[in-house]
């Protein structure tokens, strides 16, 4: 009886977020290092699922690099990156759709088997994601950085109750098809659904003042602290990018945007649905 109602106050002290959350959008960006992880996703998508059926909006935004980066090098080709970007040349970009595609397949599988309703969608289709060539020191090839989001190609699944999963492949004017980041993607299609939140989805707890101790963990940033962690070299190398995707989906009016350990049980849950949550949140003000 007594883990039965430890169960039931459970539900009681997440009500007010149901009733906060209910309806309203969450973007959700998986990154790809975690996704090749069979038990970790499957208990992600699991999680998304639920927040599905409390009446929130999941939309999943996921990457895909470490099987493009395997995919390369089983087939011989070299992989160049300049800034944390992949220098795609014609036939990487036929690589890196392929291999995004495959796992959105997976994805929307798992999810509708695990009995969700998923959409996959490939964001340079009906022009979800609208591109122009990223400019850089080097000629990155088909690279993209996104100028526009067509919002209500998204919108209109999301309405209808259904989980949209989005692979980061943009269209530019040119009619071509260019490789987005999936953070970038994830932070522009936050702000032009006006989502509530936007979580990133990592390998590591958040941000730390102090890498390697835990006792440094930051639970909760404003915009103007975390910019500040950046020049001042505590938020370094690969956290950079997630941050400023964090930064970018608040400027476009995201509520708030959080940095979370996918490999925690139920931390999409625990940092929706309680008052602490489990990882770090940056806010505006």
């Amino acid at each position: 009886m007594e883990e039965a109602i430890k169960k039931a106050e459970v539900l009681i002290e997440a009500l007010p977020y149901i009733k906060e959350f209910h309806k309203k959008v969450i973007v959700i960006k998986y990154g790809g290092s975690i996704l090749g992880e069979e038990k970790i996703r499957k208990a992600v998508l699991e999680d998304i699922i639920f927040l599905n059926f409390m009446g929130l909006r999941p939309v999943l935004v996921h990457g895909g690099g470490p099987n493009i980066s395997e995919r390369m090098r089983a087939s011989g080709k070299k992989t160049d990156f300049v800034d944390g970007m992949r220098v795609t040349d014609e036939e990487t970009l036929k690589v890196v759709e392929e291999e995004l595609q495959k796992l959105n397949d997976i994805i929307v599988g798992e999810i509708n088997e695990m009995g969700g309703n998923a959409i996959g969608l490939n964001g340079k289709e009906k022009k979800i994601i609208q591109v122009e060539k990223k400019k850089a020191s080097i000629d990155l090839g088909f690279v993209g950085s996104v100028v526009e989001i067509n919002a209500q190609a998204i919108l209109d699944g999301v309405k209808d109750g259904a989980i949209m999963v989005i692979l980061p492949m943009g269209v530019g004017q040119d009619r071509m098809a260019y490789n987005v980041n999936a953070d970038e993607a994830a932070s522009n299609i936050a702000g032009a659904l006006n989502a509530e939140k936007m979580i990133l989805l990592t390998n590591v707890k958040g941000i730390m003042r102090s890498s390697g101790e835990h006792n440094s963990f930051i639970s909760t940033l404003t915009r103007k602290e975390a910019i500040g962690l950046i020049e001042d070299n505590v938020v370094q190398q690969g956290m950079i990018p997630k941050v400023m995707a964090c930064i970018d989906a608040l400027d476009k009016g995201v509520k708030k945007a959080h940095i979370i350990d996918a490999c925690i049980p139920h931390a999409l849950l625990l940092e929706i649905f309680t008052y602490k949550g489990v990882g770090t949140e940056i806010v505006k003000q």
